[in-house]
């Protein structure tokens, strides 16, 4: 795998007015050709951790470093060249085409009003290749499918030619096909173009079939943090999620099946 790309160093944040850390001391570093996945129940901190990477939020303690420099010494549009991400939730607003919608991805690139060169051709005409979009590309963006959509959000932040793809709760809504189209896509953008990766989800058991490392994070820290072997156990599952859980091995991959409240987690099956 290539250089650190993204690194939080021991970072810290609380939201005002609120009497613990969202965030306590987490570091994690993300390298060029890794993707990490980053699982935890809800209110764990996954959300504000996200937004301490792309810098929506300041860190009260510790450091985030993108490309070797502090998140904060970065602009917008600099950062933008850099980080592109793919948020929860987005619906369509404007009558775009799916053409139309990955050209935005181009905009830290070319400004609002710049007329699109050779070069952002090409950066879009890469990614809806990439993202397998081209088929429907003059199409309206509010016909498409759910999991037609969601790789048409992959395939704009692509055009933006970043060093590190962040995507948060990239299956939402997604029936297994769909789930597994995104992450198989996400996978071999990281692993094929060299980038960074970095996705937040609820679904442990998929993520651990394609990302590098994973970081479980429970009331803003770190509980856990290595290769899904490493992660995926019994002990960790149940003290995260506190719900009984047994483990399987399925393909060398481990796999986790929740248990009836009244169950015992069983022996762990490698």
């Amino acid at each position: 795998m290539g250089e650190v790309i993204l690194e939080l160093a021991g970072v810290r944040y609380r939201y005002p007015g609120v009497d613990r850390d969202a965030v306590g001391g987490v570091t994690l570093h993300v390298r060029e050709g890794e993707l990490v996945g980053i699982v935890g129940p809800n209110g764990s901190g996954k959300t504000t951790l996200l937004r301490l990477l792309v810098g929506v939020l300041r860190a009260s303690a510790g450091g985030v470093t993108v490309a070797g420099k502090p998140v904060g010494e970065w602009n917008r549009r600099e950062l933008a060249r850099i980080i592109g991400v793919v948020p929860q939730r987005e619906e369509p607003v404007f009558p775009l085409t799916v053409e139309e919608t990955v050209f935005l991805g181009r905009y830290p690139h070319m400004g609002a009003l710049a007329a699109p060169r050779r070069a952002d051709r090409a950066a879009v005409q890469s990614a809806l290749e990439r993202c397998d979009v081209v088929a429907f590309a003059d199409r309206r963006i509010s016909t498409l499918s759910g999991g037609e959509w969601q790789r048409v959000r992959v395939a704009r932040a692509l055009a933006q030619e970043p060093k590190v793809l962040i995507l948060d709760e990239p299956t939402a809504n997604l029936d297994i096909r769909h789930e597994m189209e995104v992450f198989e896509l996400v996978s071999d953008l990281v692993h094929h173009d060299g980038i960074g990766g970095v996705v937040v989800t609820h679904h442990v058991n998929l993520a651990v079939r394609f990302v590098d490392k994973m970081l479980v994070i429970n009331g803003g820290r770190v509980e856990a943090f290595g290769t899904p072997r490493e992660v995926m156990t019994r002990e960790v599952m149940e003290r995260v999620f506190q719900w009984p859980v047994h483990i399987e091995t399925i393909d060398g991959v481990p796999q986790f099946v929740p248990l009836k409240s009244t169950q015992t987690g069983s022996a762990e099956n490698e």
